[in-house]
């Protein structure tokens, strides 16, 4: 993938994505739902690697943008490229926000806040159970 270009896109059926994805990644992912803060996987996690979406494996966030936001869920303040995930207008819950989802199958990640760090100043503000961590490779090096 390039950094200006989107993956390909996955689509299932929704009964194909109830199959590959647990009960709690179908919740978040396909429902747009929630994990409570500090319950889900990757909130605390200092690992370095690459997050991957956990519905279709498409390159999300680098572990050198994430930070410690206090907020409970894996933030970061940008993602791996621009084309990686795209942002929609959310109005649920009776507030406005801009709701981030998977660009290569439109997995609900979360949402993004323009109180994050610089250098964007964003803070993408992510569900654990939509990510997959792929950690750094040591072995490359030797």
């Amino acid at each position: 993938m390039t950094d200006d270009v989107a993956p390909e896109k996955v689509v299932k059926s929704d009964a194909e994505w109830r199959q590959t994805l647990t009960d709690e990644q179908y919740r978040v992912m396909r429902q747009h739902g929630t994990e409570r803060a500090f319950t889900g996987p990757y909130w605390d996690e200092k690992t370095p690697g690459l997050y991957a979406c956990a519905s279709c494996g498409a390159p999300l966030f680098s572990s050198s943008t994430k930070y410690d936001s206090g907020s409970g869920w894996p933030s970061f303040y940008a993602p791996v490229a621009p084309g990686a995930v795209k942002n929609v207008e959310d109005r649920t819950h009776g507030m406005r926000r801009v709701e981030v989802l998977c660009a290569g199958c439109d997995g609900h990640l979360g949402h993004v806040f323009p109180d994050g760090p610089q250098p964007t100043g964003l803070r993408f503000c992510m569900n654990g159970t939509a990510l997959h961590l792929k950690p750094e490779d040591d072995s490359r090096d030797a």
